[in-house]
């Protein structure tokens, strides 16, 4: 896991502006593996916290514990997620689904919902939130 404060916080507000930040996360991660990317944002957007989880080749864990920790922690107004597929699937698993469905509603119990959830993979990436599965 690696965690990291921005200096200047940087604004996500919008898939956009969440890609470009996220495709810069996914640089540094290795290519072969799932990789997750929680931003932290306050209540104009600004990412205040981002952590980065590594997973298999197949799958990354999605830590609920972890990441709800971290939002009380960091006084979060809301979440953005991101993972990349190696597969090359842009489209959103079963369990991908399953597990930020999960996550959503323990979140927005705390005020503090997840604003989108992004797929990364070689052709591009995909929105949750534009899908109409937030």
């Amino acid at each position: 896991m690696r965690y990291q404060r921005a200096a200047q916080p940087l604004l996500l507000d919008g898939p956009e502006a969440a890609r470009t930040f996220f495709a810069s996360c996914f640089a540094e991660s290795d290519p072969a593996r799932e990789c997750l990317w929680v931003a932290h944002v306050d209540g104009k957007r600004r990412c205040v916290h981002l952590t980065g989880h590594q997973g298999r080749e197949s799958e990354a864990e999605l830590p609920v514990r972890s990441i709800i920790d971290d939002a009380v922690r960091h006084g979060s107004a809301g979440l953005i997620l991101a993972h990349n597929h190696p597969s090359g699937e842009l489209q959103p698993s079963r369990s991908d689904c399953i597990a930020t469905r999960r996550l959503s509603a323990i979140a927005a119990a705390m005020d503090c919902p997840v604003l989108d959830h992004l797929i990364f993979a070689e052709g591009g990436s995909t929105s949750f939130r534009q899908l109409g599965l937030l």
